[in-house]
């Protein structure tokens, strides 16, 4: 561990959550080991994190406070009713600072989503980490932490920093995906209370879908269990396989078990649950099979039967997957893990947090939420239909790159064969037309929509932060809103060539894993690419010397790191994969920086 005597910034926001209504400031957190996390309630990695702290929190106790520091990226997410809105879906159990405008952000210098920083008793900063897989390493910080300041006397905790909000009284709590079954009943993913609900057919389409709770799959409480009572964990897409695979695997919907990392078979007629796929570990890296239980997922979040087997969004790794269910496999489909966007060969594709899927015959239409895209595969390629990149994002209609959505969670055919998307952060229904390439919108003010199908000739939406399913009233009409590109406090750099390192020191009792050959990747690109001279491209070293093209006043450059390291000590070592995305806003500046370092884990 690295001690940097680097007094902590004061903690500035719009306000607190998860308090009890008081402000907290560094006098609040003294005594205790703080960890500040730095998230955005779009973000997948951030979620991660947020399951990675909850095992320290409970191990650790009163000595240790997890603080979430949240710095926005879509505009829908400086809403603070969306932000306390996300703290409840997403069982934030520790206090958070509102941070709207990135004040807090930039005293930290945070770079990316998530970053960590702990600070100690004594309110100095002793380490900062970007991204996620930091579990091993933040057990080792905070255990020496606690044992030196005990010693010192320094460790001195007081009462609990976090007051629970009051619970709620709702029939479904933020609920993600919907799928019509045979007969008319609609069975629904409850994801704020890790369960299934199956909805009687409802006996009118218009307002409010209300219909009756004919049963609910799952405990209600957040957990892995398979057999009659089972267990789920923030659960979202649902997937009803044809009648003749059901019957050959003995159940009839696969169930995308989100923060678990697993798919789960049902069997509608007692709610008998199993495992089909992923093992419960986060995927970290390719481990060389193709037995659909043998193989670890990362974060699936919609699943839909394509060309004969079930496809994948794993929003955890931006890629899909295919799994089937008669032969027991599973396996990546396309996507190659880079967070941005790219069409083409399903190999070669760059997809960012695919988040829906629907198919539409020859045709898989995707909801690729972070870059606020519609996408589809058709004859072994991808292809977008709307969507600019990570950054720009908007509510306007239109033909081709006039169209913007807003961060996308679901998608599906409406019942004329056109396209509806559950535009999520612009709170309504747009429409695609394949056959004209327009984007319009059929309806607004709806409460963070995610997802859509059609039942009975009419479009039902999950309309989650209304805890609800509703059949609005549609009329088409064309939007022409703001386009909003991400900004953040960009990095002077001097043009011509730059140094970028990327510092990382494996966690105490670990090594660099040379296994499969260098544990250190490092992939460089850039928005516009023409900003890189030289120097994009995929190396083995977590260093490189980049070339600025100097015409070019201003960018991104999107900078993709892993490493992987083992047990050094153990006879059956574990295997982990630290990774992170950043999306680095660049000035061209004769008084600019030499060097760019992104801290990995320091």
């Amino acid at each position: 561990m690295k001690q940097s005597r680097v007094r902590a910034a004061e903690l500035v926001g719009r306000g607190w959550l998860n308090t009890g209504g008081r402000d907290l400031d560094l006098d609040s957190l003294s005594g205790r080991v703080a960890i500040l996390d730095f998230w955005t309630f779009c973000c997948v990695n951030c979620l991660h994190v947020l399951d990675e702290l909850r095992p320290l929190e409970e191990k650790y106790g009163d000595a240790l406070v997890v603080v979430g520091v949240h710095s926005p990226k879509f505009e829908h997410e400086r809403d603070p009713a969306a932000l306390a809105a996300a703290v409840e879906r997403y069982g934030v159990d520790h206090p958070v600072l509102d941070d709207p405008d990135l004040v807090t952000w930039d005293a930290y210098a945070a770079r990316a989503w998530p970053t960590l920083v702990v600070v100690d008793p004594t309110g100095y900063v002793v380490s900062t980490m970007a991204g996620e897989g930091h579990l091993e390493a933040l057990d080792a910080i905070v255990g020496d932490l606690v044992e030196t300041h005990t010693a010192a006397g320094t460790l001195d905790p007081g009462g609990d920093l976090y007051v629970a909000p009051p619970a709620a009284e709702t029939a479904l709590r933020f609920p993600g995906k919907a799928v019509e079954l045979p007969g008319g009943d609609l069975l629904v993913s409850d994801s704020a209370r890790h369960r299934l609900v199956r909805l009687a057919a409802p006996e009118r389409l218009d307002g409010a879908v209300d219909g009756t709770v004919v049963s609910v799959i799952g405990s209600g409480e957040r957990g892995r269990a398979d057999g009659t009572e089972p267990r789920f964990n923030e659960p979202q897409g649902l997937a009803l396989l044809p009648p003749e695979t059901a019957a050959a695997v003995g159940y009839d919907v696969v169930v995308a078990d989100t923060v678990n990392h697993l798919l789960r078979g049902v069997r509608l007629s007692d709610g008998r649950t199993t495992t089909v796929a992923g093992t419960g570990k986060q995927w970290r890296s390719d481990n060389g099979t193709d037995a659909a239980l043998e193989v670890d997922l990362s974060s699936p979040w919609d699943v839909a039967w394509f060309s004969g087997r079930i496809i994948v969004a794993m929003a955890g790794i931006h890629q899909l997957w295919h799994f089937d269910p008669v032969a027991g496999t599973a396996g990546q489909w396309a996507g190659t893990t880079v967070e941005s966007l790219r069409d083409g060969p399903l190999d070669q594709v760059w997809m960012a947090q695919p988040s829906a899927l629907a198919a539409d015959g020859d045709r898989l239409w995707i909801a690729d939420a972070e870059t606020s895209a519609l996408r589809y595969v058709r004859d072994g390629r991808m292809h977008t239909a709307v969507g600019q990149g990570l950054f720009d994002f908007g509510h306007v209609d239109g033909v081709g790159d006039e169209a913007l959505m807003q961060h996308p969670l679901g998608v599906g055919v409406l019942p004329d064969g056109r396209i509806g998307v559950a535009d999520t952060y612009n709170g309504a229904l747009r429409c695609y037309d394949p056959a004209t390439g327009e984007l319009s919108t059929l309806a607004s003010g709806l409460a963070e929509p995610s997802d859509v199908i059609a039942v009975g000739g009419r479009a039902v939406v999950v309309e989650s932060a209304a805890h609800r399913l509703t059949a609005p009233r549609l009329a088409e009409t064309v939007v022409d809103g703001r386009h909003h590109r991400v900004t953040r406090k960009a990095v002077r750099v001097r043009p011509g060539r730059l140094r970028l390192e990327v510092p990382f020191e494996p966690a105490s009792g670990q090594k660099l894993d040379f296994s499969f050959g260098s544990p250190l990747s490092l992939k460089v690109s850039a928005d516009p690419p023409q900003l890189l001279a030289s120097g994009a491209g995929t190396g083995e070293e977590l260093e490189r010397e980049l070339v600025l093209e100097a015409g070019i006043g201003r960018g991104v450059l999107q900078v993709v790191a892993q490493a992987a390291t083992c047990d050094a000590e153990a006879e059956h070592p574990a295997c982990h994969l630290t990774r992170q995305d950043w999306g680095v806003p660049v000035e061209i500046a004769e008084d600019g920086d030499e060097v760019l370092r992104l801290v990995l884990r320091d």
